[in-house]
């Protein structure tokens, strides 16, 4: 599909990856559609994305667990522009604490933001693609999709299901030979967003984006080349890979570095944080933003070393289970010859 003039539909708008894919789209030439609950925030993403010649944006505040409002953004798509090409569900809320140290509403708000807000964007653009016959719906998991973490058990869940989501959507769309309508996955590792700064949090300690931190920009090129070549699923960030190939060849392993890293770089020893809410029940103040300021040299440097050592501990684990199993003159099982 081409990108320029084409009709993309983009929830979570307003910050991060969702921001940063819209104005990827604009400079390509894209119709950006922006969903978020903030207004004020939406209006400033618009600005910013009819700075690009021929980009053109359309503001429709919109709360994703409200079914009827994710419709109604549908609408008012088709209504503007005739059509919905693309459709990129990334709203996304997170909270930090012990299982039990969890509120329950906040639990519940962060499955029925990153789940049920995707249901309800998938039906709605679906829909509309299938009577087009053509369109591309991009669904924005995570690589705690794959490996999940200690302390953000709702995220971690929301992002598992967001992959089985998407691969029923493949499965029925290929029974019903919809062969125009594509749906893809995006995993990416941790990018730097104020995703962070906006969680819930009951850990009594500050989240921080645990190293090592890619850019929103970095994603939103890989959702436009999603759109120009349709992938089942994309891993962004060469650490990533690293993670979702160690978790598939030495799971234990996987688990175990995880809850070490978590533990030692997602959430600060040295800063305190109040408990409270985030931005779960009432959307954070002002303009947003596409950072949360976590980049730098430090940050740079940190990636190529924990990629380094992860793949280091994939290859060793993967070099004592072949030495393993050839003891015991059974196959590899997990490892594809």
């Amino acid at each position: 599909m081409r990108v320029r003039g084409s009709v993309v539909v983009i929830t979570g708008a307003s910050s991060g990856i969702g921001r940063s894919t819209a104005l990827a789209f604009a400079r390509k030439g894209g119709r950006v559609v922006l969903a978020a609950r903030r207004a004020e925030a939406l209006a400033a993403v618009a600005r910013e994305c009819e700075r690009h010649r021929g980009a053109q944006a359309l503001v429709v505040p919109t709360d994703v667990t409200d079914a009827g409002a994710v419709d109604d953004l549908a609408r008012r798509a088709v209504g503007r522009f005739g059509r919905v090409d693309v459709w990129v569900n990334c709203a996304a809320v997170t909270v930090f604490g012990p299982f039990q140290q969890v509120p329950m509403e906040d639990f519940r708000k962060v499955l029925d933001v990153n789940v049920m807000g995707y249901v309800h964007g998938a039906r709605a653009a679906l829909r509309v693609m299938r009577e087009q016959g053509s369109g591309t719906l991009i669904n924005v998991s995570s690589v705690v999709g794959v490996v999940s973490q200690p302390y953000t058990h709702a995220y971690g869940m929301s992002k598992y299901a967001v992959r089985a989501l998407s691969a029923s959507l493949r499965q029925e769309l290929r029974l019903d030979r919809a062969k125009g309508v594509h749906v893809c996955t995006v995993l990416p590792a941790t990018i730097d967003t104020p995703l962070f700064e906006h969680a819930a949090n009951y850990t009594g300690r500050k989240p921080l984006a645990m190293p090592p931190v890619y850019s929103p920009e970095r994603v939103a090129r890989t959702i436009v080349d999603l759109v120009r070549s349709p992938r089942r699923e994309v891993v962004v960030g060469p650490t990533g890979r690293s993670m979702v190939l160690e978790s598939r060849i030495v799971p234990g392993l996987a688990e175990r570095m995880m809850a070490r890293q978590v533990d030692r770089a997602h959430l600060s020893r040295k800063e305190s944080a109040p408990a409270g809410h985030g931005n779960l029940h009432v959307p954070a103040p002002g303009t947003g933003a596409a950072h949360g300021g976590w980049g730098g040299r430090r940050r740079t440097a940190m990636r190529r070393l924990t990629a380094a050592m992860l793949m280091a501990g994939a290859v060793a684990g993967v070099a004592r289970r072949v030495r393993a199993q050839g003891a015991a003159g059974t196959p590899l099982a997990g490892v594809p010859y």
